[in-house]
């Protein structure tokens, strides 16, 4: 399929589980770079694209869409290639709780981990009691998605799914500073973690550590 535009920089985890999948498709798109470190969402021409000045957009043929769930479902939907939603209810049901919970609370502990180390300004200066709570929240997001990941592959099962590409990027980040050793240490992670870092997806996809 063609005509597919993808808003935002590479540095953003979000934007980066929205490339994964696209790779995993073997799809063709244009990327509009959005620098969300530089306060580009916030600007009037990306906040037409997104009303809350969020990254990642992106436009189909006309048709656009705001929100990396209901992105990554969509392209899973219409793009061609393997399937990233698992075929049963309960590893459906895996894969959308694991999502929501690195949307609700995942991504804000661990992004405020990697912050701490790689981007203090952006999350209003080095802070140690945050980064302490953040690390505690990192480590029990963690723990939880590896016992919904349980004895499988994956988080959803034995083969990737869109769960997959929503933690791994922000893992991505956590990995590059010292507080990596002591998040990653749950139960079941290195395999995990092991798994991902070997996809061709994850490897291709991997930001400019300059724009982080």
């Amino acid at each position: 399929m063609t005509g597919i535009v993808l808003y935002g920089f590479d540095g953003s985890t979000y934007v980066r589980t929205v490339r994964m999948l696209l790779a995993e498709k073997g799809a063709h798109y244009e990327q509009v770079p959005v620098n969300v470190l530089k306060g580009e969402p916030r600007q009037p021409e990306h906040v037409a694209r997104h009303p809350f000045g969020k990254v990642p957009v992106l436009d189909h043929d006309g048709f656009r869409i705001i929100e990396t769930g209901a992105i990554a479902s969509y392209l899973d939907e219409v793009l061609p290639g393997p399937s990233f939603t698992p075929e049963s209810p309960r590893d459906r049901a895996r894969m959308r709780m694991a999502m929501g919970i690195v949307d609700s609370y995942g991504y804000g502990a661990l992004i405020a981990v990697a912050g701490y180390h790689l981007f203090p300004d952006f999350i209003g200066g080095p802070d140690e009691e945050a980064r302490k709570h953040a690390i505690a929240g990192s480590r029990r997001v963690l723990q939880e998605l590896m016992k919904l990941r349980g004895g499988s592959a994956f988080i959803a099962g034995e083969r990737p799914s869109l769960s997959d590409f929503y933690l791994a990027p922000i893992c991505f980040l956590v990995s590059l500073t010292p507080d990596a050793d002591e998040l990653f240490a749950e139960d079941g992670f290195a395999g995990w973690w092991e798994q991902i870092q070997a996809m061709p997806s994850y490897q291709t996809t991997a930001p400019n550590l300059a724009e982080i």
